[in-house]
């Protein structure tokens, strides 16, 4: 979840650094720092939390060097001090790293055992002691490299920087992302393409065990053993590197109002003119052969998967079976060869789902991964690749990326109902107009955000909420409860609302926020039905339904957020609008970090 990046440049590097970490500090905000060679000598600057902490550091203790490394963490092993940030630096080797080293503390046994002093507690440190002791031992530094990768266990990309050698720096991968940029004079490393986005448009990407020798001059691919490996080089899109506010104060607002937008481009990717769901080649068959899908996937991009399942199940009859991705591969779930995964990740760097997609492949599954990234290692493992074009989510909690991910899955479901015969040409059709509506009802409900901002000034006091749905809205209130413990910091929890009774009632009094999502469709009556018993209990609730909804059951709510009323198939893309306006008011009323809340960070690259 770290963020590393690497130049070898014509000029001073700390400045080209410090401006990349600024694009990956979404990965990490506990630390920052950089390393340089100073007339050949290791020099590093480190700063504890915000990257602004290590800029000022930069402004009063400059570095000249022309070749570096950055990093911003994610603290997994050790507190976030200085002590514990990268780069380290131990006898003429500087490294990065972002990932884990399982067996660290067996490595750090070892170098203790046989003299060596070790001055952090990260499970980091334990690989720039291993490759200095190769270095002592006469190995050039790409041969030290290749010969303690191998003696490590877990997930990492590491940059090496060597004292004495000015042109020279050292990238490994396994697990986590790394990608190399080539400039003019100039060569890159970086955790993703955004990262480089500005320094070149010309990218290459490691693969799991690759070694990359970066010089001004070329970028030389190879395997552990020194064999030499070929990389093809991408260009980078240019929407890779639009990543300001554009006015707004924070970008979480100015993803949330992007939506309409993003939602409706990713919608024209799929839906044809004459009314039919588009999808690639040879995915009507696979539909028609399979008698179940697993959809994987971890946090926010869970829930979409959830209100995928009721789609799937609903419009082609297909049963689906969903998981938690860091649940999946440990619970020995029996797997018919042949059938279908569906994976999903906005950045398609998710470690638990990466993991689990791998695991699939052995079982036999075909695997489809819905992704944000189309040059990320999700995509680049699967067998077939379905995009959502939310372009680049720099708010840590996610919000047009979800309902982009929704609008992919409920083409992927409509297209496997027509394939399978369960929804007729007629039944496609009007499922996709109602579809093409799903944009303007997402401006409808951005319509509702001075009346959101109202609610959220009383809601910003609570220490608990509720949100309580049925059906598609059920997984909407796992969502919502999730954007608001995320950027609040307010415990909330999301419920079935027919499990109100089973347990969760118990916490009603006049204190407690219950947020009922309750649009006027098949579950109407009964989701107000349990509304009502939370009203009798004294809850206060806050309603968000639709025009015919608030005139039905509207009584008793102490705020009411309408809706127009609109097809059943758009209502989770356009409801999931106004409970992440919610949140987000909150936590502005709140003064939270909003874009970078506490402890989270946005590409979870480690399990």
């Amino acid at each position: 979840m770290c963020g590393i990046v690497g130049v070898v440049g014509q000029g001073p590097a700390s400045a080209v650094l410090l401006d990349a970490l600024k694009r990956l500090e979404y990965r990490g905000y506990d630390s920052a720092g950089i390393a340089t060679l100073e007339n050949g000598s290791l020099t590093r600057r480190r700063a504890v939390g915000k990257l602004a902490n290590l800029n000022n550091l930069l402004a009063s203790e400059p570095l000249s060097g022309r070749i570096g490394i950055g990093h911003t963490r994610w603290a997994t092993h050790g507190r976030p001090d200085e002590n514990n940030a990268h780069p380290h630096m131990v006898d003429g080797v500087a490294i990065v790293h972002n990932g884990i080293i399982e067996n660290h503390r067996e490595l750090r046994e070892h170098l203790q055992a046989t003299g060596a002093y070790l001055a952090t507690d990260t499970d980091s440190e334990v690989v720039a002691h291993l490759v200095s002791r190769e270095r002592k031992n006469g190995c050039e530094p790409a041969a030290a490299v290749r010969k303690v990768l191998p003696r490590l266990k877990g997930t990492f990309a590491l940059v090496f920087l060597f004292e004495g050698h000015e042109n020279l720096l050292i990238g490994a991968r396994k697990g986590s992302p790394l990608a190399v940029g080539y400039g003019r004079g100039e060569m890159y490393l970086g955790s993703d393409a955004i990262a480089l986005a500005p320094l070149t448009d010309i990218v290459a990407y490691l693969e799991d065990g690759d070694v990359a020798i970066v010089t001004r001059e070329q970028i030389e691919f190879l395997d552990v053993t020194g064999a030499p490996l070929r990389r093809e080089s991408t260009k980078i899109a240019s929407s890779a590197v639009v990543v300001r506010k554009g006015g707004h104060r924070h970008f979480m607002a100015k993803e949330i109002h992007e939506q309409p937008k993003v939602v409706a481009h990713t919608l024209a990717q799929y839906v044809q003119r004459n009314g039919s769901i588009r999808l690639p080649a040879g995915l009507d068959a696979e539909f028609r052969k399979v008698d179940r899908v697993s959809i994987v996937a971890c946090g926010t991009a869970f829930y979409a998967g959830l209100v995928a399942k009721y789609w799937f199940e609903r419009y082609a009859k297909l049963p689906v079976e969903i998981d938690v991705a860091s649940e999946f591969r440990y619970r020995d779930v029996p797997l018919g060869a042949g059938n279908l995964a569906i994976f999903v990740s906005q950045s398609g760097e998710t470690a638990d789902t990466l993991a689990s997609l791998e695991f699939a492949k052995t079982r036999g599954q075909r695997v489809l991964s819905v992704v944000n990234v189309q040059t990320s290692t999700m995509a680049r493992a699967s067998h077939v690749v379905l995009p959502t074009l939310a372009g680049p989510e720099i708010g840590v909690a996610s919000t047009k990326a979800f309902t982009c991910q929704l609008a992919t899955l409920i083409c992927i479901a409509i297209a496997a109902g027509r394939s399978r015969g369960v929804l007729s040409a007629e039944d496609e059709s009007s499922l996709v107009r109602d579809l093409a509506k799903a944009p303007s009802y997402m401006a409808r409900a951005l319509e509702l955000e001075p009346k959101v901002r109202e609610i959220a000034g009383k809601l910003c006091s609570a220490s608990d909420a509720l949100f309580i749905g049925r059906g598609t809205n059920y997984p909407l209130a796992l969502e919502g409860a999730l954007k608001l413990k995320e950027v609040t910091y307010i415990h909330a929890e999301g419920y079935a609302a027919g499990e109100l009774k089973h347990g969760p009632i118990a916490l009603i009094d006049q204190d407690l926020p219950v947020i009922v999502i309750a649009p006027s469709d098949a579950t109407f009556e009964k989701t107000i039905s349990n509304m009502q018993e939370v009203i009798a209990r004294g809850g206060r609730i806050i309603l968000l339904t639709d025009q015919r909804g608030a005139s039905l059951g509207a009584s008793g709510a102490c705020a009411t957020l309408s809706l127009p009323e609109m097809p059943e198939v758009v209502a989770p893309l356009a409801f999931a609008v106004p409970l992440q306006l919610l949140a987000y008011h909150s936590a502005a009323a709140l003064g939270t970090d909003v874009d970078q809340p506490r402890n989270l960070a946005k590409s979870v690259t480690v399990e």
